[in-house]
């Protein structure tokens, strides 16, 4: 059974296990010496070493490598759009910050438009809030004051010469009101109505509104005045008092309007607009921003490795459009560096990459070692780069390579120390 096993491990197949005891079956009976042993032959093949652990020890530790850029970037839009153009090609060297592909941007920029007219609007309300009503506002506030006071008194007059008994021409003076009224109505009719069609502000509405109220008011005062005219004393009084009620309303109004334009805008009126200004320049930043993500720029120098999209396609956010590298600055990249090796390199360290494709040998140091290991074939390996001290000729992204790192005491030291 044995036996058996042995020859099993040393990779000789079942059914030349057979053949192999009756071999050993006629050697005894004939000559009776010993039958041969496969044992030291399998425990080599089945126990020999891995050749890389042969390579590795206490001054060297060896491992697989890959060339690969020291900068590299998968480029793509954020935002979603159809290809206007491309201005590079495969293998084109390129500046930081060079526009490499476009999308369109009609909408984009008509948004933008929009919004610097929206922000413009908000801070010219602003200005006007902060600076109050210009001169010419408040002279035409104080004369409708004044005429309000005169028609005002007029009123009361009149009121008082019905109660003094003075009611001669009493109707000619009704109709007359009466006339005057419907014209006064008619007029607060219209600058209403010219007021709305320019779109003048709410307040200056509210008080042509309010104007046109006391103008309908007063017509139906005189109105009723016309048709008090032939009855007693006591009635007409009664619609003069009406007119006065009228003119007193209308005197209010002036007085309102000019206090309001005169009045210095509130804390709260000022804190409104500025904030209205914060939000159209919020939203003219963002309309900005969106137009800038239709422009992919190169963040760093390099060249295109690879271009996949043309103009007039479409992408989405976060598609791959293009592969930007640093290909004058080559770096090797271990590949299987194992968990038990790791412990024993630092930064710093001397490496020699040998250059499999090329047939080459050039050294280098230990630039960066992972913080976080891989698994690959399901074996524990840690990533460590080498920068390399030359860039030979012939070098190329993806070339396989063999990294020999000294980590012999004193190896490197000098190196790990100037970086700390």
């Amino acid at each position: 059974m044995l036996r058996r096993r042995l020859l099993m491990l040393a990779g000789i197949p079942i059914g030349m296990l057979f053949l192999v005891a009756a071999l050993t079956g006629c050697a005894r009976v004939s000559a009776q010496a010993p039958a041969p042993t496969p044992v030291a032959v399998a425990a080599q093949t089945a126990e020999s070493p891995d050749p890389v652990a042969l390579r590795s020890d206490g001054d060297t530790i060896v491992a697989s490598g890959e060339v690969v850029p020291a900068r590299e970037a998968q480029l793509g839009f954020t935002v979603s759009g159809r290809i206007q153009s491309v201005g590079i090609a495969e293998g084109n060297p390129v500046e930081s910050g060079d526009v490499l592909v476009t999308l369109h941007t009609d909408l984009v920029q008509t948004s933008v438009t929009r919004a610097e007219a929206a922000l413009a609007a908000a801070q010219a309300q602003q200005t006007l809030t902060e600076a109050g009503p210009r001169p010419g506002e408040v002279a035409a506030a104080q004369a409708e004051l004044r005429a309000a006071e005169a028609r005002l008194a007029e009123a009361a007059a009149g009121r008082d010469q019905l109660t003094a008994g003075a009611i001669d021409a009493e109707l000619a003076a009704a109709r007359a009101q009466l006339a005057a009224a419907q014209a006064e109505e008619k007029a607060a009719q219209e600058a209403l109505r010219l007021l709305r069609d320019q779109k003048a502000q709410e307040w200056k509405q509210e008080v042509a509104s309010l104007r046109l109220r006391a103008a309908g008011q007063n017509l139906a005062a005189a109105e009723a005045r016309l048709a008090l005219a032939d009855k007693d004393a006591l009635a007409q009084v009664r619609a003069a008092q009406a007119t006065v009620q009228v003119a007193a309303a209308q005197r209010d109004v002036a007085q309102a309007q000019l206090d309001l334009l005169q009045a210095s805008a509130t804390p709260e009126e000022v804190a409104a607009a500025e904030a209205d200004v914060d939000q159209t320049q919020a939203s003219l930043e963002a309309a900005r921003a969106t137009l800038d993500q239709a422009t992919l720029r190169a963040p760093f120098a390099g060249t295109i490795a690879s271009l996949d999209v043309a103009p007039g396609e479409t992408i989405l956010p976060g598609q791959i459009v293009l592969v930007l590298a640093e290909l004058d600055r080559l770096q090797v990249e271990t590949t299987d560096l194992s968990e038990r090796d790791v412990a024993h390199v630092r930064v710093g360290q001397s490496a020699t990459v040998r250059i499999e494709p090329l047939g080459i040998d050039v050294p280098g140091r230990v630039a960066d070692v992972a913080l976080q290991a891989t698994t690959v074939g399901g074996d524990v390996v840690y990533t460590v780069v080498i920068e390399l001290d030359e860039q030979p000729a012939g070098l190329r992204w993806g070339m396989s390579a063999r990294v020999e790192i000294a980590t012999k005491p004193g190896s490197g030291e000098e190196g790990v120390r100037s970086k700390e």
